[in-house]
Parts: C-alpha cells; structure tokens; sequence
C-alpha cells in the first residue's frame, strides 16, 4: 500500500513540475487551439463551438485577442460575429452583428487569451495549496503504512 501510495505521490509530483516547467508552451498551444477553434467554428456543431461560445459568455469576452479575430473567420462572412459576444441578447440583432462598426458597441471588446490565462494564473495558489494539502495526507498514509507494516512484521514473529 505504501509503495503504490508513493507511486501516486511521484505521479503528481511529476505532472506539478512539468505543468510549471512548461507553462509558457501550454499557453501557446492553448492559443493556438483557440485560434483553430475560432476558424472552425460552428462549420460542424461541435463541441468546439460550443466550448468557444461558453468561454465567450462566462468570461463576457470575443476573439483570441480581441473581437476583430472574428472578422478573418469564414463563419463572420455568412453570418457576423457570434451570439455569445453579445453583451445583451435583446440589443444584438442579426444586422448589428454583421456590421462591425456596430458591433463594436453591443459586443465584448475584449480578447478570451488574456482573459483565460490571468484566470488560470489568479487561482493558480488555490490549486497549489490544495494539491499541497493532499501531498501531505499522502506522505502520512505513506509512512503510517510503513509503520503498520513493519508493527506487523514485528508481531508475527511473537505469535509462535
């Protein structure tokens, strides 16, 4: 029990460092993932689609960088920029959403990168310290382990 316990504890300690080590490539590959997802969206619904319309309505953002990323998009030349940049469904019509100069007014103006990273990074000491707290129950189930094994090494040798 104690050497899988310590297998586990390794495992998470390895995935800590080599989240923190590569950090900066998780975030290039996470805007490039949001990128592709901009320029396929809702071609096929998908949960892609739906992926970027959900960050675009919780974190009341539009666009990799900004809004504008939506107008290189294939989807922008058909039907204009997506409901979910909307600041308010009953002020956004189908026509201000194909029209950028209106859009600019009754969308969010702002990027979901820079958005999505600075949220990650500001819970990023809630996620620490309670993968810290769960270490260290693992190290005492390690060593209480230990101590039971060895408690029942000794005993068995008493029994006879």
């Amino acid at each position: 029990y104690a050497m899988l316990l310590s297998l586990i504890f390794l495992i998470v300690l390895v995935a800590a460092v080599v989240g923190f080590v590569f950090r900066h490539e998780i975030k290039t590959n996470f805007e490039g993932n949001l990128n592709r997802a901009l320029r396929d969206y809702n071609v096929t619904v998908d949960r892609h689609s739906e992926a970027v319309d959900t960050i675009q309505r919780t974190l009341h953002c539009c666009g990799v960088q900004n809004y504008s990323d939506w107008e290189k998009t294939e989807y922008f030349t058909q039907k204009g920029f997506p409901q979910s940049c909307c600041k308010s469904l009953d002020d956004c019509s189908e026509e201000d959403l194909k029209d950028p100069s209106k859009a600019k007014q009754k969308v969010f103006v702002d990027g979901c990168f820079f958005l999505v990273t600075s949220t990650m990074e500001s819970k990023m000491s809630v996620v620490a310290g309670i993968s810290f707290g769960i270490a260290c129950f693992q190290l005492i189930g390690i060593i209480l382990a230990c101590c039971l094994s060895q408690y029942i090494t000794n005993n068995q040798y008493e029994m006879v």
